[in-house]
């Protein structure tokens, strides 16, 4: 499976005791199994929603990665980086937290960030005011 994150919900016994009444029955394999699926299928009934949405705020859908060698030419070009992402943004740990200050304009992120501890609190601080 591709770059995953880790999420935790909780549950009330009825639901989790139903749950694990589909997979004993061979319904899904298990509870991740189940709740994967539920989520997807969540996500496609909402499909047409995200579409607007992402269309109408240019949202890029994805993944984006970015290196301290692509945020220096950026930094040496004189450009910002402004970025509506659903998906991941993953950073690089070559990547400084002055570094990400400098490229860094703005940022609306929904889903995963990975990135060294200093980036992440730069980029969570960007994102608050973006």
């Amino acid at each position: 499976m591709a770059d995953t994150e880790k999420i935790t919900i909780n549950l009330g016994p009825v639901d989790l005791g139903q749950i694990d009444l589909l997979v004993d029955q061979g319904f899904y394999t298990n509870r991740t199994d189940f709740i994967r699926i539920a989520i997807r299928n969540q996500l496609q009934n909402h499909a047409s929603e995200v579409k607007q949405y992402t269309s109408d705020k240019f949202f890029v859908m994805g993944v984006l990665e970015f290196d301290a060698a692509e945020l220096e030419a950026r930094k040496r070009e004189g450009k910002q980086l402004d970025i509506r992402l659903v998906g991941a943004l993953l950073i690089a740990n070559d990547v400084t937290p002055e570094l990400a200050r400098e490229t860094f304009d703005k940022l609306k992120l929904f889903g995963m960030l990975r990135a060294p501890a200093g980036v992440k609190q730069v980029l969570n601080e960007i994102s608050k005011r973006s």
